[in-house]
């Protein structure tokens, strides 16, 4: 189907403390559930309300559901056991600042992957029921990709007491991922998309010697990554539905990132070898690089451009944003890109360093600018 969405959004907002409140004590045994899924009713009706008034051309329920925008996998399938994430990020505040270590808030305690990954119910059934009664047009539905889910869970010593090997694990993660999709596209879903797959894991060669490091060949496992993102997408119906990849460069409590440049090491093998419609990057700052990575982006595909940051309620200059699409356009098609902010406003429960008011003039500006390029 692949509809155009000139102005997208990534899907995740800005939280009400009663919602944090109620999330957190919930997950504490003090908040009955059906408690919690009356504020996260209340909640969402005034996220969609917003971006219906904003103009936003494909809604989201803000991941108000979730604890952390991939919690969503973790907590509907079985095999985790504690554990901190093989690759260590080095987190960044939004001025660059680095942080010792990975910011709290991020949706729960660390683990990986110690036993067989079995799906114990639906990821997003939860969620996608209530969304597409009240959404009232086009929305969207997000999901960590497999991955993501295996670049943050897969760790030597640990996950080959249960796999023997990594792409096994992908494997499996994989087909959790194609059964949600396709049950998606069955309840009438119009927009799929995975986030976070960490391609851009490697692109420096820093991060590139940490897997070295931990005996995963960077070459290797971005060809099998690849390979298995498109197993997820094996058998989905998309004369149905559109299908978006967000490549995220991190998007913590308060804004905080941690990974830098460009995307030329790894453009070619992604942006040709991954059966999505669109892929929503983030050119919010210089960590990303410039556009000329684009001239690998085939013509059947539609590139969002993530000018406009969630990382500070900062408002960017339309001047500037008009300027840069016009750049981007030298290398996809004017008609091939879309414009929206950089990431979600609220990748964990804690949110981004900008007020709701702020969140709502960014979306506002990415409606404006769309309309003036794009009708």
């Amino acid at each position: 189907m692949a509809a155009r969405y000139p102005a997208d959004q990534v899907g995740s907002f800005l939280r009400a403390q009663e919602l944090k409140d109620a999330y957190t004590a919930y997950r504490q045994g003090n908040l009955p559930l059906e408690r919690l899924r009356e504020i996260e009713d209340r909640e969402i009706l005034k996220v969609l309300e917003m971006q219906r008034q904003v103009g936003i051309d494909v809604l989201s329920d803000g991941e108000y559901r979730r604890g952390g925008w991939a919690s969503d996998f973790q907590d509907a399938v079985s095999g985790y056991v504690p554990g901190s994430p093989p690759v260590v990020m080095s987190w960044h505040s939004p001025s660059g600042a680095e942080a010792t270590a990975e910011p709290a808030g991020t949706g729960g305690t660390a683990r990986v992957i110690g036993q067989k990954l079995r799906q114990t119910r639906r990821l997003t059934e939860h969620e996608v029921g209530f969304l597409k009664q009240h959404a009232t047009g086009p929305f969207k539905m997000t999901m960590p990709a497999a991955t993501y889910v295996v670049t943050r869970g897969y760790k030597p010593g640990v996950t080959d007491q249960a796999y023997a090997s990594r792409a096994d694990v992908l494997r499996d993660a994989a087909a959790i991922i194609q059964a949600e999709l396709q049950a998606l596209v069955g309840e009438g879903v119009e927009y799929l998309q995975l986030d976070n797959p960490h391609y851009p894991d490697y692109i420096s060669e820093d991060r590139r010697n940490q897997w070295r490091a931990l005996g995963v060949d960077p070459d290797q496992a971005l060809r099998d990554d690849i390979s298995a993102d498109n197993a997820s997408l094996a058998g989905v119906d998309r004369s149905k539905v559109t299908v978006g990849m967000h490549l995220c460069r991190g998007n913590g409590p308060l804004g905080r990132w941690h990974t830098e440049g460009g995307y030329e090491r790894i453009a070619e093998q992604v942006f040709g070898g991954i059966d999505v419609d669109r892929f929503l990057l983030e050119y919010d700052s210089e960590r990303a690089g410039g556009f000329e990575p684009l001239r690998f982006m085939p013509g059947n595909k539609t590139v969002v451009l993530g000018l406009i940051t969630t990382k500070s309620g900062e408002l960017e200059s339309q001047d500037l944003l008009l300027q840069r699409i016009e750049e981007a356009a030298k290398y996809v098609a004017v008609e091939n890109l879309a414009l929206s902010p950089q990431c979600g406003f609220a990748s964990t429960l804690i949110g981004n360093p900008l007020t709701w008011d702020e969140q709502r003039r960014k979306l506002e500006l990415v409606v404006d600018t769309a309309r003036k390029v794009w009708g």
